[in-house]
């Protein structure tokens, strides 16, 4: 009997099958990968800093010391490249901001930024709009989300349906799953925001956040290895070819871009650079973001072989390759689960909403 069935086609459910690979767990996937687009459109960067309160991201040490050698071994397996460590660039607006990270980066974020500026990034960004100066965030980059997915597709292609899962076909005994003709030791759930739509889990509180992002054209423009942050992002991500966003709604969860939001992308570039630029392609997804910022992992306070994978939202590259394994330990080494992630903390919730 296979031990895992995933739902879900997207980045949980890609990093969940390299994870369940490892340790040598079976494992079939069900999932349409254009039901969402929230994976594919991603730009995929991890930042260990929130600029915002200028801290460490949540449990930063940890997720950056296991990210870095997870994608590292899909690479290898794969035989592909999707991973590109960058220093992300972010401009001052102020003398306090400088001051402030300049004694940060010298304290409690020494491992992270780094205030002196350094002359190649300074001319990387040279034709950015960086008034007051800079500083730099290490240990930072993006993956190719899209390229991930895909390759991970094909890797996995024997173990992968690419099909619509159908609730109303799920059968649950005490101790096996069966969908349609094949049986299961367990399912989970990997289905962003389209969780709301599953009998099963739809009462944990997801709390949607609506993204859109550009791909442009913008030529002899000196951005390659660095991603600028200032009230918005641009990276490069191929010949003359940036990703520039994001915007974040929490009223329109339609998949589809908006006018209203592509001319605030427009706006944020404006904000960062006054070089051309011809927009390629506008698109949008929903983020999987839970009302605490939290990823949602563990059983169903019922069902002990339904599973959630879910709520990664806006850091899923950091988040995903760190909480599978946390979710693997938990399974097979009955190790607990982050109590900070663990389903758990909403089961009082089950129930209340109508399935």
């Amino acid at each position: 009997m296979t031990d895992f069935l995933i739902v879900g086609r997207g980045l949980a459910a890609s990093v969940l099958m390299h994870t369940f690979k490892k340790h040598s767990f079976s494992f079939t996937a069900i999932g349409n990968q254009h039901l969402s687009s929230c994976s594919s459109v991603a730009a995929g960067i991890w930042n260990p800093i929130v600029f915002k309160r200028l801290t460490k991201s949540w449990l930063a040490d940890d997720l950056i010391s296991f990210l870095l050698p997870f994608y590292s071994d899909c690479e290898s397996e794969m035989e592909t490249s999707f991973v590109k460590l960058r220093a992300i660039v972010k401009p001052f607006t102020e003398e306090q901001e400088r001051m402030l990270w300049l004694r940060k980066s010298e304290t409690e974020l020494l491992n992270f930024i780094k205030s002196p500026m350094d002359e190649q990034i300074t001319a990387e960004i040279s034709q950015c709009k960086v008034p007051n100066g800079y500083g730099t965030v290490n240990q930072a980059g993006n993956i190719n989300v899209k390229l991930f997915i895909e390759s991970s597709a094909a890797f996995f292609s024997k173990h992968i349906y690419d099909d619509v899962f159908d609730h109303n076909l799920l059968k649950i005994y005490s101790d096996r799953v069966c969908y349609k003709y094949f049986e299961f030791k367990n399912i989970i759930f990997c289905e962003g925001f389209l969780v709301k739509d599953n009998p099963f889990f739809n009462w944990i509180p997801l709390k949607p956040a609506k993204g859109e992002i550009l791909t442009i054209k913008m030529q002899n423009f000196r951005l390659k290895e660095t991603i600028f942050n200032k009230n918005g992002f641009i990276l490069n991500t191929g010949e003359d070819e940036y990703k520039a966003g994001a915007t974040y709604a929490w009223d329109d969860l339609s998949q589809e871009p908006t006018k209203r939001r592509m001319n605030e992308l427009r706006l944020k570039i404006n904000q960062m650079t006054d070089h051309s630029y011809r927009v390629v392609s506008h698109e949008a997804g929903i983020r999987p973001s839970s009302v605490d910022r939290r990823p949602i992992i563990g059983a169903h306070p019922t069902y002990s072989s339904l599973f959630v994978f879910n709520g990664l939202g806006t850091k899923g590259v950091m988040l995903a390759p760190y909480f599978a394994n946390n979710f693997v330990n938990f399974y097979l080494k009955k190790e607990p689960l982050n109590e900070s992630v663990h389903v758990k903390r909403f089961y009082h919730l089950y129930g209340k909403k109508e399935n």
